[in-house]
């Protein structure tokens, strides 16, 4: 994968966030977390390089994106957090004013017939099959009418984490999809499973407000 395009938009749009957590959650000195930074930057270029492009039409390589720049930052730390403590960097760094709002226009088309087209778009694209840096799901609505289940059954991230070698933080990145639920405003997320703590797949469980 090319660092140019997504993956450098998407580092110039969270690198502030993701350092000032640095300091503001792992307690870092602020001349600290500036040189991580950029020792950072250079590890999640060298990740990106590492991946295969994604397909076109695959809806996920946004996800694998942001796991490479948590990793390249996480990398750096010199003592391992416990997993709340990377749970809430992780959201506290993603969760910015864009990414509130990329959640909340989301929103707005939750559960309509786009939504639910593309939801069985991507169950029949099993990207995960030739990339395994993606996923592939189900697509699976409740009976009643009430919001539906994407359930994962092969993850990018957990095979990314698991081959950099830091697999106790993938939770962390799990945890995310309760914030992006709540910001898009339109749902309530549930879950039992996930595959980052040996469930049998991750039930993405979408509940209409």
């Amino acid at each position: 994968m090319k660092y140019a395009g997504m993956p450098m938009g998407m580092w110039a749009l969270f690198k502030g966030s993701f350092q000032k957590n640095l300091t503001e959650v792992y307690g870092y000195a602020t001349i600290d977390s500036k040189e991580m930074t950029k020792r950072a930057k250079k590890r999640f270029k060298e990740i990106i390089a590492s991946l295969p492009d994604f397909e076109k039409g695959d809806r996920f390589k946004m996800n694998i994106v942001s796991c490479a720049q948590f990793a390249a930052f996480y990398q750096q730390l010199t003592e391992k957090p416990s997993l709340e403590k990377t749970t809430e960097y992780y959201n506290k760094s993603m969760m910015i004013k864009p990414m509130k709002w990329f959640c909340r226009m989301a929103g707005k088309k939750k559960f309509s017939k786009g939504d639910m087209d593309g939801m069985k778009k991507t169950e029949s694209f099993r990207a995960a099959d030739r990339n395994p840096y993606s996923w592939n799901m189900t697509f699976e609505p409740f009976s009643d009418g009430s919001g539906y289940c994407a359930k994962f059954t092969k993850c990018g991230i957990c095979t990314l984490m698991k081959e950099l070698g830091i697999s106790e933080a993938t939770p962390a990145l799990c945890a995310l999809d309760y914030a992006m639920s709540e910001a898009g405003g339109a749902s309530v997320f549930t879950r039992e499973y996930t595959l980052a703590f040996g469930g049998p797949y991750c039930d993405c469980n979408y509940h209409k407000k």
